[in-house]
């Protein structure tokens, strides 16, 4: 298949053409999946370099499990299941320590960032907050609200994916919402 047409198929059909050994499909999945995954991580760890050594094991987790993958339409659900493991394992072997940033960094940030108190400026302001107020949840709490919010997850597979009862999970999201709603009480 010319690589021009794999940008045009969708990614269901790039999967059984990827699992027969097709390393251009696999490429074009991993293209169109890796910002994805490096977003997912974003919200789940503060570090870049932990962000970045996270969304790399990610991809060649996919990229090298995908031939066992029975079913395409389960991609989503699947990525999710292989993150939230990778992150699992993550703080198992490296607790992160909690990082709030104060009305200093902020300065600090949007002078780097040379703008004046202007649109852009209070967009990366609210995303450093949200960030923020997102590490702060407990890692069980964050990766429920994450997968919910950020995701679109349903429930139940919230609770598949986290190995949970479906009670744990909305009542961790809950608990997430109310937290998060405190943390921002100043901003919303």
């Amino acid at each position: 298949m010319p690589k021009s047409n794999y940008k045009k198929n969708n990614i269901f059909t790039l999967i059984p053409i990827a699992q027969n050994g097709d390393s251009k499909a696999l490429e074009e999945i991993i293209r169109r999946i890796q910002k994805h995954i490096y977003a997912m991580f974003s919200h789940l760890v503060y570090k870049k370099e932990d962000i970045s050594d996270l969304t790399q094991e990610a991809l060649i987790k996919i990229a090298k499990s995908l031939p066992q993958l029975s079913d395409p339409k389960n991609f989503k659900a699947w990525t999710n299941q292989i993150i939230t493991n990778l992150y699992y394992d993550f703080i198992r072997k490296k607790p992160e320590k909690i990082t709030i940033i104060d009305d200093e960094k902020f300065n600090e940030i949007r002078d780097k960032l040379g703008c004046e108190p202007s649109e852009k400026c209070l967009f990366t302001e609210i995303d450093k907050i949200v960030k923020s107020s997102l590490m702060t949840l407990p890692q069980d709490l964050r990766i429920t609200i994450i997968l919910r919010e950020y995701e679109g997850l349903s429930y139940d597979d919230i609770a598949k994916i986290t190995n949970t009862a479906l009670g744990t999970v909305k009542s961790r999201i809950s608990r997430a919402r109310l937290k998060l709603q405190q943390e921002l009480k100043d901003f919303i």
